[in-house]
């Protein structure tokens, strides 16, 4: 129960990061705008954070400072997609280069630098519940604010009018627009704001969870949140699901490593995205018209106004 009890809470710690950049994923292309950067810009938002923490010793700072960052660096994107109307995917692949080149620039002097980030912050009471405290209620801030952020989302997405202006930008712009709803800005404001999401996510790595800078540090995980996306059905509690998931399989196998068995260590790395690629295709289900179920249905179209069907 003990060994169960501890996978379970590192789960939670390392699927916190994905879980972020997952729910701006799912919110920005809930508009209909696609972005596979989240690699590059998770990168650019890690990087953000730990400088920032560095030279204030205020990890908060250096959260806000990946959110800006990440949100910065997915103007370039919602530039590319939404005004010039590039192609969404393109789009999104040179946002990850542009981030792994651009942290690796910055940050080739603060390799292996460390900083003082976040400390546990154990809630009062709910902590001390046998079996779940340890597991969800004695991590950090950061860890809390994300549980807030995916019951919001849930509520927001779903049950709230600008939830419903937000899913109908993505399913239907053209009745969105005959509406009167601003379908531009809309998508501008979402795909702007999943992108500071997911700089939260890379600040996470780098402030709270390794409290130093690695380049490369995310691992893929930009693209396991992409992959979370479509797993959850874009839905945010699905998508935490899923994030947890992912951050259970990881865990795991450094628990296993750590107790010296005897599989390969590469195998065991592997295992997370494994796992990941098994349940994606298991969930993965068409539908007649060709498009996953539950995928808004105006994903990676550009809007144009002029344009008559």
């Amino acid at each position: 129960m003990e060994f169960l009890t501890v996978v379970l809470a590192a789960a939670v710690r390392s699927g916190t990061p994905v879980l972020y950049a997952s729910l701006g994923e799912v919110i920005s292309e809930r508009a209909g705008v696609m972005n596979l950067g989240l690699e590059g810009i998770m990168l650019v938002g890690a990087y953000a954070g730990f400088a920032v923490t560095m030279a204030t010793g205020d990890p908060w700072l250096g959260i806000a400072a990946s959110f800006a960052a990440g949100c910065a660096i997915t103007l370039i994107h919602a530039f590319l997609c939404i005004t010039l109307m590039c192609n969404q995917v393109v789009s999104g692949l040179a946002m990850v280069l542009t981030g792994y080149g651009l942290s690796a620039l910055m940050g080739r002097t603060a390799i292996g630098q460390t900083i003082q980030g976040m400390k546990q912050m154990n809630l009062p009471l709910l902590a001390d519940i046998p079996f779940i405290g340890p597991i969800f209620f004695q991590h950090n801030a950061m860890v809390y604010l994300s549980y807030i952020l995916v019951i919001f989302l849930c509520w927001f997405i779903f049950f709230t009018r600008p939830g419903l202006n937000l899913r109908a930008v993505g399913e239907n712009p053209r009745a969105a627009d005959a509406m009167g709803l601003p379908v531009t800005r809309i998508r501008y404001f979402y795909c702007i704001l999943g992108g500071g999401l997911a700089g939260v996510g890379g600040g996470y790595l780098s402030v709270v969870y390794a409290q130093m800078w690695i380049e490369g540090m995310t691992a893929g995980r930009g693209w396991i949140a992409v992959a979370l996306v479509i797993f959850g059905l874009w839905n945010p509690a699905r998508a935490a699901l899923g994030a947890y998931l992912f951050g259970g399989v990881e865990a795991l196998q450094l628990r296993l490593q750590a107790m010296g068995s005897t599989i390969s260590t590469s195998l065991l790395m592997t295992l997370p995205y494994i796992m990941t690629i098994i349940v994606l295709t298991a969930v993965s289900v068409r539908a007649g018209k060709g498009r996953l179920l539950g995928a808004p249905a105006a994903l990676g179209i550009p809007f144009r106004r002029e344009d008559r069907e």
